[in-house]
């Protein structure tokens, strides 16, 4: 009696984690973050973005057009003008991470928090102060513990941002829904 095998090669390896769909698409999970400034995202989120990018997440930030994002390449993130693109973030998006000050000066990131904090497969991570009742309510505080990676990837990125900064805190803390597990 012969057993059939599978094809265990390297080669295939290297094809599965390559993978992508018919579309083109990548398989990776796909967080968008809609922040009003580089140093807002970097001082609030910055260790979690960079975690998220190394546990192989595709992180994507939106910026008001002309911020400096030198910072967060350092942090491994891409970033892309909000002005251009008509929705923060689409039905593509596993997750999605807002400051409090973008949500307050865009209407169509209020309309996509809200949205999203009504789709069970999206995450809602959010950071800042005054957020509405409403928004607040549905969120919990959550901390995340920053690898030491991130932390000193962050401090790294902090400094390009030109906040100067001692140690960098072992801890963030955002707002998220019962959903999202940091």
């Amino acid at each position: 009696m012969v057993t059939p095998t599978f094809n265990i090669g390297h080669q295939s390896r290297v094809r599965s984690v390559q993978a992508t769909r018919a579309d083109g698409e990548s398989l990776r999970y796909r967080l968008d973050v809609v922040a009003a400034s580089t140093t807002d995202v970097v001082a609030s989120a910055g260790g979690w973005l960079y975690d998220r990018v190394m546990a192989g997440w595709e992180v994507t930030v939106l910026l008001p057009r002309g911020c400096d994002t030198r910072a967060l390449r350092i942090l491994g993130v891409r970033s892309l003008d909000f002005d251009g693109r008509p929705d923060p973030a689409d039905a593509r998006s596993h997750g999605l991470a807002v400051s409090a000050e973008a949500y307050t000066a865009d209407a169509r990131v209020r309309e996509q928090v809200l949205a999203a904090m009504d789709d069970r497969l999206t995450e809602v991570a959010l950071w800042g102060d005054g957020w509405p009742l409403a928004v607040d309510r549905a969120m919990t505080r959550t901390q995340h513990v920053l690898s030491m990676a991130a932390r000193r990837f962050k401090g790294y990125a902090l400094a390009e941002a030109g906040i100067g900064c001692g140690p960098v805190d072992p801890i963030e803390t955002l707002l998220c829904d019962a959903a999202t597990r940091l």
